[in-house]
Protein backbone atom coordinates (compact mmCIF):
# COMPACT_ATOMS: atom_id res chain seq x y z
CA UNK A 1 0.00 0.00 0.00
CA UNK A 2 1.11 3.08 -0.52
CA UNK A 3 1.51 6.34 1.87
CA UNK A 4 -1.71 7.99 0.43
CA UNK A 5 -3.34 4.61 1.25
CA UNK A 6 -2.23 4.10 4.85
CA UNK A 7 -3.55 7.86 5.32
CA UNK A 8 -6.89 7.46 4.40
CA UNK A 9 -7.30 4.62 6.30
CA UNK A 10 -6.24 6.14 9.50
CA UNK A 11 -8.31 8.93 8.71
CA UNK A 12 -11.21 6.07 8.58
CA UNK A 13 -10.13 4.84 11.87
CA UNK A 14 -9.91 8.24 13.72
CA UNK A 15 -13.21 9.04 12.56
CA UNK A 16 -14.99 5.87 13.52
CA UNK A 17 -13.09 6.99 17.41
CA UNK A 18 -14.71 10.28 17.20
CA UNK A 19 -17.70 9.22 16.46
CA UNK A 20 -17.96 6.85 20.01
CA UNK A 21 -16.16 9.94 21.77
CA UNK A 22 -19.15 12.16 20.24
CA UNK A 23 -21.93 9.87 22.23
CA UNK A 24 -19.54 9.35 25.28
CA UNK A 25 -20.85 13.25 25.95
CA UNK A 26 -24.29 12.01 25.55
CA UNK A 27 -24.77 8.65 26.81
CA UNK A 28 -27.15 9.67 30.27
CA UNK A 29 -28.43 6.21 31.35
CA UNK A 30 -28.46 2.43 30.49
CA UNK A 31 -31.17 3.06 27.99
CA UNK A 32 -29.25 5.75 26.02
CA UNK A 33 -26.17 3.07 26.01
CA UNK A 34 -27.88 -0.21 24.82
CA UNK A 35 -31.50 1.24 22.92
CA UNK A 36 -30.67 5.04 21.93
CA UNK A 37 -33.19 6.44 24.29
CA UNK A 38 -35.29 4.79 21.86
CA UNK A 39 -35.85 7.43 19.64
CA UNK A 40 -33.74 6.61 16.17
CA UNK A 41 -35.13 7.16 12.62
CA UNK A 42 -36.45 4.49 10.02
CA UNK A 43 -33.04 5.15 8.06
CA UNK A 44 -30.53 5.21 10.39
CA UNK A 45 -31.73 2.33 12.15
CA UNK A 46 -32.54 0.01 8.54
CA UNK A 47 -28.78 0.88 7.76
CA UNK A 48 -27.65 -0.31 10.70
CA UNK A 49 -29.38 -3.28 10.57
CA UNK A 50 -28.51 -4.28 7.08
CA UNK A 51 -24.57 -3.19 7.89
CA UNK A 52 -24.77 -5.51 10.95
CA UNK A 53 -26.31 -7.85 9.00
CA UNK A 54 -24.27 -8.42 5.98
CA UNK A 55 -20.82 -7.58 7.66
CA UNK A 56 -17.43 -8.97 6.78
CA UNK A 57 -18.85 -12.41 7.00
CA UNK A 58 -21.80 -11.93 4.09
CA UNK A 59 -19.35 -9.51 1.95
CA UNK A 60 -16.45 -11.52 1.95
CA UNK A 61 -18.90 -14.91 1.83
CA UNK A 62 -20.91 -13.45 -1.12
CA UNK A 63 -17.76 -12.99 -3.22
CA UNK A 64 -17.23 -16.79 -2.41
CA UNK A 65 -20.29 -17.66 -3.62
CA UNK A 66 -19.74 -15.34 -7.29
CA UNK A 67 -16.54 -17.43 -7.47
CA UNK A 68 -17.44 -20.57 -7.43
CA UNK A 69 -21.08 -20.40 -8.42
CA UNK A 70 -21.82 -17.03 -10.04
CA UNK A 71 -25.46 -15.23 -9.87
CA UNK A 72 -27.18 -17.65 -8.08
CA UNK A 73 -24.88 -16.91 -5.30
CA UNK A 74 -27.19 -14.40 -4.56
CA UNK A 75 -30.37 -16.66 -3.36
CA UNK A 76 -28.10 -16.75 -0.08
CA UNK A 77 -29.48 -12.85 0.90
CA UNK A 78 -33.11 -13.66 -0.49
CA UNK A 79 -33.76 -15.26 2.32
CA UNK A 80 -32.28 -12.30 4.19
CA UNK A 81 -35.00 -10.42 2.10
CA UNK A 82 -37.27 -13.40 3.20
CA UNK A 83 -36.55 -12.49 7.03
CA UNK A 84 -36.67 -9.31 7.07
CA UNK A 85 -39.93 -8.48 5.54
CA UNK A 86 -41.86 -11.86 8.19
CA UNK A 87 -39.85 -10.33 11.24
CA UNK A 88 -41.75 -7.13 9.88
CA UNK A 89 -45.39 -8.03 9.71
CA UNK A 90 -45.60 -10.59 12.24
CA UNK A 91 -42.60 -10.13 14.75
CA UNK A 92 -41.89 -6.12 15.14
CA UNK A 93 -45.88 -5.17 16.17
CA UNK A 94 -45.62 -7.73 19.06
CA UNK A 95 -41.99 -6.71 20.40
CA UNK A 96 -42.36 -3.18 19.32
CA UNK A 97 -45.17 -2.85 21.76
CA UNK A 98 -44.11 -4.57 24.46
CA UNK A 99 -40.04 -3.12 24.46
CA UNK A 100 -41.38 0.65 24.77
CA UNK A 101 -44.36 -0.62 27.64
CA UNK A 102 -41.60 -2.88 29.35
CA UNK A 103 -38.94 -0.54 28.84
CA UNK A 104 -36.66 -3.88 27.79
CA UNK A 105 -33.55 -3.96 26.55
CA UNK A 106 -32.80 -7.51 25.32
CA UNK A 107 -34.39 -10.46 23.05
CA UNK A 108 -34.08 -12.59 26.64
CA UNK A 109 -36.71 -10.55 28.28
CA UNK A 110 -39.11 -11.28 25.79
CA UNK A 111 -38.85 -14.47 27.50
CA UNK A 112 -39.16 -13.31 30.88
CA UNK A 113 -42.28 -11.59 30.11
CA UNK A 114 -43.75 -14.82 28.88
CA UNK A 115 -42.23 -17.89 30.38
CA UNK A 116 -40.02 -17.28 33.59
CA UNK A 117 -37.21 -16.16 34.72
CA UNK A 118 -35.19 -19.41 34.02
CA UNK A 119 -36.03 -19.45 30.63
CA UNK A 120 -34.96 -15.66 30.40
CA UNK A 121 -31.65 -16.72 31.77
CA UNK A 122 -30.96 -19.71 29.73
CA UNK A 123 -31.62 -17.41 26.86
CA UNK A 124 -29.45 -14.51 27.94
CA UNK A 125 -26.58 -17.34 28.46
CA UNK A 126 -27.09 -18.97 24.88
CA UNK A 127 -27.64 -15.15 23.22
CA UNK A 128 -24.23 -13.85 25.33
CA UNK A 129 -21.48 -16.54 23.71
CA UNK A 130 -22.80 -16.44 20.37
CA UNK A 131 -22.65 -13.06 20.28
CA UNK A 132 -19.00 -13.08 21.68
CA UNK A 133 -17.82 -15.81 19.63
CA UNK A 134 -19.12 -13.68 16.59
CA UNK A 135 -17.49 -10.82 17.97
CA UNK A 136 -14.02 -12.84 18.15
CA UNK A 137 -14.58 -13.88 14.70
CA UNK A 138 -15.06 -10.56 13.26
CA UNK A 139 -12.09 -8.84 14.93
CA UNK A 140 -10.19 -11.65 13.81
CA UNK A 141 -11.36 -11.52 9.70
CA UNK A 142 -10.94 -7.71 10.23
CA UNK A 143 -6.93 -8.50 11.03
CA UNK A 144 -6.20 -11.30 9.12
CA UNK A 145 -7.46 -8.61 6.35
CA UNK A 146 -5.28 -5.84 7.35
CA UNK A 147 -2.08 -8.19 8.01
CA UNK A 148 -2.97 -9.47 4.21
CA UNK A 149 -2.91 -6.07 2.70
CA UNK A 150 -0.44 -3.43 4.85
CA UNK A 151 3.37 -4.15 4.55
CA UNK A 152 5.08 -6.10 7.74
CA UNK A 153 1.81 -5.51 10.03
CA UNK A 154 1.61 -9.71 11.29
CA UNK A 155 -1.75 -10.77 12.83
CA UNK A 156 -1.52 -10.23 16.81
CA UNK A 157 -0.24 -6.46 16.20
CA UNK A 158 -3.55 -5.78 13.84
CA UNK A 159 -5.51 -7.85 16.16
CA UNK A 160 -4.94 -5.49 18.99
CA UNK A 161 -5.02 -2.20 16.88
CA UNK A 162 -8.27 -3.28 14.93
CA UNK A 163 -10.27 -5.16 18.18
CA UNK A 164 -9.48 -1.66 20.33
CA UNK A 165 -10.64 0.64 18.05
CA UNK A 166 -14.05 -1.27 17.44
CA UNK A 167 -14.62 -2.02 21.51
CA UNK A 168 -13.30 1.27 22.71
CA UNK A 169 -15.64 3.58 20.41
CA UNK A 170 -18.46 0.67 21.20
CA UNK A 171 -17.87 0.96 25.05
CA UNK A 172 -17.59 4.47 25.40
CA UNK A 173 -20.49 5.54 22.68
CA UNK A 174 -22.79 2.67 22.94
CA UNK A 175 -25.80 1.89 20.49
CA UNK A 176 -26.11 5.36 19.41
CA UNK A 177 -22.40 5.32 18.23
CA UNK A 178 -22.97 1.71 16.69
CA UNK A 179 -25.87 3.16 15.10
CA UNK A 180 -24.37 5.86 13.29
CA UNK A 181 -21.07 3.96 12.31
CA UNK A 182 -22.69 1.48 11.00
CA UNK A 183 -25.14 4.39 8.74
CA UNK A 184 -21.16 5.50 7.66
CA UNK A 185 -19.64 2.53 7.14
CA UNK A 186 -22.77 0.97 5.06
CA UNK A 187 -22.28 4.50 2.97
CA UNK A 188 -18.83 3.91 2.30
CA UNK A 189 -19.19 0.25 1.67
CA UNK A 190 -21.89 0.23 -1.02
CA UNK A 191 -19.83 3.65 -2.65
CA UNK A 192 -16.70 1.45 -2.64
CA UNK A 193 -18.44 -0.85 -4.50
CA UNK A 194 -20.86 0.80 -6.89
CA UNK A 195 -18.59 3.57 -7.87
CA UNK A 196 -14.74 1.88 -7.57
CA UNK A 197 -14.53 -2.04 -7.28
CA UNK A 198 -16.99 -3.25 -9.99
CA UNK A 199 -16.11 -0.92 -12.56
CA UNK A 200 -12.48 -1.02 -11.87
CA UNK A 201 -12.66 -4.69 -11.82
CA UNK A 202 -14.72 -4.66 -15.27
CA UNK A 203 -12.71 -2.67 -17.37
CA UNK A 204 -9.76 -4.78 -15.66
CA UNK A 205 -10.74 -8.22 -16.93
CA UNK A 206 -11.56 -7.31 -20.24
CA UNK A 207 -15.30 -6.44 -20.06
CA UNK A 208 -18.51 -8.63 -21.13
CA UNK A 209 -16.88 -10.62 -23.67
CA UNK A 210 -13.93 -11.95 -21.91
CA UNK A 211 -16.17 -12.58 -18.86
CA UNK A 212 -18.83 -14.50 -21.49
CA UNK A 213 -15.98 -16.55 -22.69
CA UNK A 214 -13.85 -17.29 -19.65
CA UNK A 215 -16.98 -18.40 -17.32
CA UNK A 216 -19.22 -21.70 -17.55
CA UNK A 217 -22.82 -21.01 -19.25
CA UNK A 218 -24.35 -21.78 -15.17
CA UNK A 219 -22.51 -18.83 -13.69
CA UNK A 220 -24.76 -16.46 -15.71
CA UNK A 221 -27.30 -18.11 -14.67
CA UNK A 222 -30.10 -17.98 -11.60
CA UNK A 223 -30.71 -21.58 -11.57
CA UNK A 224 -27.44 -22.87 -11.00
CA UNK A 225 -28.47 -23.55 -7.49
CA UNK A 226 -29.95 -26.60 -5.75
CA UNK A 227 -32.69 -27.10 -3.76
CA UNK A 228 -31.36 -27.51 -0.49
CA UNK A 229 -29.12 -24.97 -0.83
CA UNK A 230 -32.01 -22.73 -0.62
CA UNK A 231 -33.54 -24.82 1.96
CA UNK A 232 -30.44 -24.82 4.12
CA UNK A 233 -30.11 -20.66 3.70
CA UNK A 234 -33.59 -20.35 4.57
CA UNK A 235 -33.17 -22.65 7.79
CA UNK A 236 -30.32 -20.73 9.13
CA UNK A 237 -30.66 -17.11 8.07
CA UNK A 238 -34.59 -16.81 8.35
CA UNK A 239 -34.91 -17.50 11.91
CA UNK A 240 -32.00 -15.09 12.92
CA UNK A 241 -34.73 -12.53 12.30
CA UNK A 242 -36.68 -13.28 14.94
CA UNK A 243 -33.92 -14.52 17.72
CA UNK A 244 -31.39 -12.12 17.18
CA UNK A 245 -30.20 -9.64 20.01
CA UNK A 246 -29.03 -7.19 17.73
CA UNK A 247 -31.99 -6.82 16.23
CA UNK A 248 -34.13 -6.59 18.96
CA UNK A 249 -32.11 -3.80 20.39
CA UNK A 250 -33.09 -1.81 17.07
CA UNK A 251 -36.74 -2.43 17.61
CA UNK A 252 -36.52 -1.18 20.76
CA UNK A 253 -34.14 1.75 20.17
CA UNK A 254 -36.86 2.95 17.00
CA UNK A 255 -38.91 5.69 17.53
CA UNK A 256 -42.10 3.21 17.68
CA UNK A 257 -44.07 0.38 15.48
CA UNK A 258 -44.15 2.08 12.15
CA UNK A 259 -40.28 3.34 12.38
CA UNK A 260 -38.61 0.01 13.27
CA UNK A 261 -41.30 -1.74 9.91
CA UNK A 262 -40.36 0.85 8.18
CA UNK A 263 -36.32 0.23 8.79
CA UNK A 264 -36.84 -3.14 8.38
CA UNK A 265 -38.18 -2.86 4.86
CA UNK A 266 -35.39 -0.69 4.17
CA UNK A 267 -32.95 -3.48 5.32
CA UNK A 268 -34.71 -6.44 2.94
CA UNK A 269 -34.01 -4.05 -0.19
CA UNK A 270 -30.21 -3.40 0.70
CA UNK A 271 -29.54 -7.02 1.05
CA UNK A 272 -31.35 -8.49 -1.77
CA UNK A 273 -31.36 -7.26 -4.45
CA UNK A 274 -28.72 -4.32 -3.98
CA UNK A 275 -25.98 -6.20 -2.18
CA UNK A 276 -26.60 -9.89 -2.91
CA UNK A 277 -25.40 -8.53 -6.56
CA UNK A 278 -23.03 -6.59 -5.80
CA UNK A 279 -21.29 -9.00 -4.23
CA UNK A 280 -21.48 -12.14 -6.17
CA UNK A 281 -20.52 -9.66 -9.33
CA UNK A 282 -17.91 -9.05 -7.27
CA UNK A 283 -16.35 -12.67 -6.67
CA UNK A 284 -17.16 -13.75 -10.51
CA UNK A 285 -14.71 -11.04 -11.85
CA UNK A 286 -12.33 -12.75 -9.41
CA UNK A 287 -12.88 -16.09 -10.92
CA UNK A 288 -12.34 -14.57 -14.56
CA UNK A 289 -9.27 -12.57 -13.31
CA UNK A 290 -7.82 -15.97 -11.76
CA UNK A 291 -8.54 -17.74 -14.67
CA UNK A 292 -6.93 -15.24 -16.79
CA UNK A 293 -3.50 -15.23 -15.29
CA UNK A 294 -4.16 -11.94 -13.44
CA UNK A 295 -3.34 -13.14 -10.22
CA UNK A 296 0.22 -14.78 -11.56
CA UNK A 297 3.20 -14.05 -9.56
CA UNK A 298 1.00 -13.11 -6.87
CA UNK A 299 -1.27 -16.32 -5.76
CA UNK A 300 -1.62 -20.06 -6.95
CA UNK A 301 -5.25 -19.30 -8.93
CA UNK A 302 -5.48 -23.03 -8.97
CA UNK A 303 -5.80 -23.40 -5.51
CA UNK A 304 -6.60 -20.59 -4.04
CA UNK A 305 -9.37 -20.19 -1.50
CA UNK A 306 -12.81 -19.00 -3.28
CA UNK A 307 -13.13 -15.74 -0.57
CA UNK A 308 -10.09 -14.73 -1.05
CA UNK A 309 -10.41 -13.87 -4.90
CA UNK A 310 -12.34 -11.18 -4.19
CA UNK A 311 -9.66 -9.27 -1.33
CA UNK A 312 -6.87 -10.41 -3.71
CA UNK A 313 -8.73 -9.02 -6.98
CA UNK A 314 -8.99 -5.49 -5.19
CA UNK A 315 -5.54 -5.27 -3.86
CA UNK A 316 -4.03 -6.84 -7.38
CA UNK A 317 -6.49 -4.00 -9.91
CA UNK A 318 -6.87 -0.63 -7.53
CA UNK A 319 -4.13 2.53 -7.86
CA UNK A 320 -3.17 4.28 -5.21
CA UNK A 321 -5.66 5.63 -3.17
CA UNK A 322 -8.48 3.80 -4.18
CA UNK A 323 -6.78 0.80 -2.63
CA UNK A 324 -7.11 3.05 1.06
CA UNK A 325 -10.87 3.68 0.14
CA UNK A 326 -12.07 -0.11 -0.63
CA UNK A 327 -9.79 -1.43 2.32
CA UNK A 328 -11.80 0.87 4.37
CA UNK A 329 -15.10 -0.41 3.08
CA UNK A 330 -13.85 -3.70 3.96
CA UNK A 331 -13.06 -2.63 7.53
CA UNK A 332 -16.43 -0.86 7.52
CA UNK A 333 -18.19 -3.82 6.64
CA UNK A 334 -16.18 -6.11 9.62
CA UNK A 335 -16.14 -3.33 12.16
CA UNK A 336 -20.25 -2.77 11.26
CA UNK A 337 -20.66 -6.19 12.65
CA UNK A 338 -18.10 -6.47 15.26
CA UNK A 339 -19.94 -3.63 17.15
CA UNK A 340 -23.11 -4.82 17.34
CA UNK A 341 -21.98 -7.69 18.03
CA UNK A 342 -20.25 -6.61 21.04
CA UNK A 343 -23.15 -4.68 21.96
CA UNK A 344 -25.52 -7.53 22.33
CA UNK A 345 -22.90 -9.87 24.38
CA UNK A 346 -22.77 -6.83 26.82
CA UNK A 347 -26.46 -6.46 27.09
CA UNK A 348 -27.14 -9.99 27.77
CA UNK A 349 -24.56 -10.02 30.76
CA UNK A 350 -25.23 -6.91 32.64
CA UNK A 351 -29.57 -7.22 31.87
CA UNK A 352 -30.15 -10.94 31.36
CA UNK A 353 -27.14 -12.64 33.44
CA UNK A 354 -26.16 -9.98 36.07
CA UNK A 355 -29.32 -8.61 37.01
CA UNK A 356 -30.64 -12.19 37.64
CA UNK A 357 -28.53 -12.43 40.69
CA UNK A 358 -27.84 -9.24 41.93
CA UNK A 359 -30.51 -7.67 44.81
CA UNK A 360 -28.98 -4.10 44.30
CA UNK A 361 -30.80 -1.69 42.58
CA UNK A 362 -28.39 0.99 41.20
CA UNK A 363 -28.75 4.56 39.89
CA UNK A 364 -28.84 5.56 36.62
CA UNK A 365 -25.11 6.65 36.58
CA UNK A 366 -24.03 3.57 38.01
CA UNK A 367 -26.02 1.33 35.38
CA UNK A 368 -24.42 3.62 32.72
CA UNK A 369 -20.72 2.92 34.46
CA UNK A 370 -21.72 -0.83 34.47
CA UNK A 371 -22.57 -1.18 31.05
CA UNK A 372 -19.61 0.61 29.42
CA UNK A 373 -17.36 -1.55 32.10
CA UNK A 374 -18.56 -5.19 31.08
CA UNK A 375 -18.62 -3.79 27.06
CA UNK A 376 -15.40 -3.07 27.25
CA UNK A 377 -14.16 -6.00 29.16
CA UNK A 378 -16.54 -8.09 26.69
CA UNK A 379 -14.54 -6.65 24.10
CA UNK A 380 -10.79 -7.39 25.92
CA UNK A 381 -11.86 -11.10 26.17
CA UNK A 382 -13.40 -11.50 22.37
CA UNK A 383 -9.36 -10.24 21.05
CA UNK A 384 -7.93 -12.87 23.66
CA UNK A 385 -10.18 -15.23 22.19
CA UNK A 386 -9.39 -14.00 18.81
CA UNK A 387 -5.92 -14.21 19.30
CA UNK A 388 -5.70 -17.53 21.18
CA UNK A 389 -7.62 -19.48 18.49
CA UNK A 390 -7.33 -20.15 15.17
CA UNK A 391 -10.92 -21.63 14.25
CA UNK A 392 -12.86 -18.36 15.65
CA UNK A 393 -15.17 -19.14 12.66
CA UNK A 394 -16.16 -22.54 13.68
CA UNK A 395 -17.29 -20.95 17.29
CA UNK A 396 -18.74 -18.46 15.84
CA UNK A 397 -21.11 -20.74 13.50
CA UNK A 398 -21.79 -23.41 16.62
CA UNK A 399 -22.73 -20.65 18.57
CA UNK A 400 -24.89 -19.54 15.77
CA UNK A 401 -26.67 -22.69 14.88
CA UNK A 402 -27.16 -23.08 18.76
CA UNK A 403 -29.00 -19.78 19.02
CA UNK A 404 -31.16 -20.48 15.93
CA UNK A 405 -32.30 -24.37 16.49
CA UNK A 406 -32.52 -23.79 20.47
CA UNK A 407 -34.06 -20.14 20.54
CA UNK A 408 -36.48 -19.65 17.57
CA UNK A 409 -39.86 -22.16 18.38
CA UNK A 410 -39.70 -20.90 21.66
CA UNK A 411 -39.95 -17.68 21.04
CA UNK A 412 -43.03 -18.18 18.45
CA UNK A 413 -44.33 -19.95 20.97
CA UNK A 414 -44.02 -17.07 23.40
CA UNK A 415 -45.70 -14.47 20.48
CA UNK A 416 -48.27 -16.81 19.15
CA UNK A 417 -49.02 -19.68 20.83
CA UNK A 418 -51.56 -19.21 23.94
CA UNK A 419 -50.84 -22.96 25.14
CA UNK A 420 -47.06 -22.30 25.60
CA UNK A 421 -45.45 -23.50 28.51
CA UNK A 422 -41.75 -22.52 30.32
CA UNK A 423 -41.06 -26.42 31.07
CA UNK A 424 -41.55 -27.01 27.15
CA UNK A 425 -39.46 -23.37 26.36
CA UNK A 426 -36.18 -24.55 28.34
CA UNK A 427 -35.80 -28.20 27.37
CA UNK A 428 -36.96 -27.33 23.62
CA UNK A 429 -34.15 -24.76 23.89
CA UNK A 430 -31.71 -26.70 25.39
CA UNK A 431 -32.23 -30.18 23.60
CA UNK A 432 -32.96 -28.24 20.53
CA UNK A 433 -29.96 -26.56 20.05
CA UNK A 434 -27.74 -29.46 21.58
CA UNK A 435 -29.05 -31.48 18.50
CA UNK A 436 -27.52 -29.33 16.06
CA UNK A 437 -24.35 -28.98 18.04
CA UNK A 438 -23.84 -32.57 18.21
CA UNK A 439 -24.80 -33.14 14.52
CA UNK A 440 -22.39 -30.15 13.35
CA UNK A 441 -19.83 -32.28 15.51
CA UNK A 442 -20.38 -35.73 14.22
CA UNK A 443 -21.44 -34.44 10.56
CA UNK A 444 -25.03 -35.57 10.94
CA UNK A 445 -23.61 -38.71 12.92
CA UNK A 446 -25.79 -40.72 14.83
CA UNK A 447 -25.45 -43.37 17.44
CA UNK A 448 -25.03 -47.28 16.41
CA UNK A 449 -23.69 -45.93 12.82
CA UNK A 450 -26.70 -44.07 11.85
CA UNK A 451 -26.00 -41.12 9.08
CA UNK A 452 -28.56 -38.40 8.16
CA UNK A 453 -28.82 -36.89 4.77
CA UNK A 454 -25.20 -34.74 5.00
CA UNK A 455 -26.49 -31.97 2.32
CA UNK A 456 -29.11 -31.21 4.38
CA UNK A 457 -28.16 -28.41 7.56
CA UNK A 458 -28.08 -29.55 11.11
CA UNK A 459 -30.13 -26.71 11.98
CA UNK A 460 -32.87 -28.34 9.99
CA UNK A 461 -33.10 -31.37 12.60
CA UNK A 462 -32.09 -29.14 15.80
CA UNK A 463 -35.47 -26.98 15.27
CA UNK A 464 -37.45 -30.13 14.69
CA UNK A 465 -36.54 -31.53 17.65
CA UNK A 466 -36.80 -28.24 19.15
CA UNK A 467 -40.69 -27.48 17.89
CA UNK A 468 -41.18 -31.31 18.50
CA UNK A 469 -40.02 -31.10 22.31
CA UNK A 470 -42.03 -27.44 23.03
CA UNK A 471 -45.53 -28.65 21.43
CA UNK A 472 -44.96 -32.22 23.18
CA UNK A 473 -44.01 -30.51 26.88
CA UNK A 474 -46.52 -28.14 26.47
CA UNK A 475 -49.52 -30.05 25.89
CA UNK A 476 -48.61 -32.27 28.22
CA UNK A 477 -48.52 -29.64 31.01
CA UNK A 478 -51.66 -28.18 29.69
CA UNK A 479 -53.43 -30.88 29.89
CA UNK A 480 -51.99 -31.74 33.46
CA UNK A 481 -53.13 -28.23 34.77
CA UNK A 482 -56.59 -28.72 33.08
CA UNK A 483 -56.74 -31.95 34.87
CA UNK A 484 -55.86 -30.75 38.49
CA UNK A 485 -58.36 -27.92 38.18
CA UNK A 486 -60.93 -30.43 37.39
CA UNK A 487 -60.23 -32.49 40.75
CA UNK A 488 -59.75 -28.57 42.84
CA UNK A 489 -63.57 -28.15 40.81
CA UNK A 490 -65.00 -31.87 41.90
Amino acid sequence: MHTIDYIIFVVYMVAMLGVGLYFFKKNKTAEDFYVSGRNMSSWHIGLSVVATDVGGGFSIGLGGLGFTMGISGSWMLFTGLLGAWLSAVYLIPKVSHLGHKHKFFTFPQIFSHFYDGRVALLAGIISAIGYIGFTSSQVLAGAKLASATIDGLNIQTALVVMGAIAVIYTAIGGLKAVIYTDTIQWLILIGGLVFIGIPIAYNAVGGYDVIKATLAPEYLSLTNVKWYQILNWSITIIPIWFVGMTLYQRIYASKGEKEAKKAWLIAGVFEWPIMAFMGVILGMLAKVAATNGIFEGITDAASMDSEMGLPVLLATILPVGLMGLMLSSYFSAILSTADSCLMAASGNIVTDILAKFSKKELSHEKELQLSQIVTLLIGVFAILLASQMQNVLELMLHSYAFMVSGLFIPVLGALFWKKSHPIAAFWSMLLGGGTTIFLIITKNKLPLGIRLPEHLDANIYGISISLLLFITISIYHNNKKERQNGIQNS
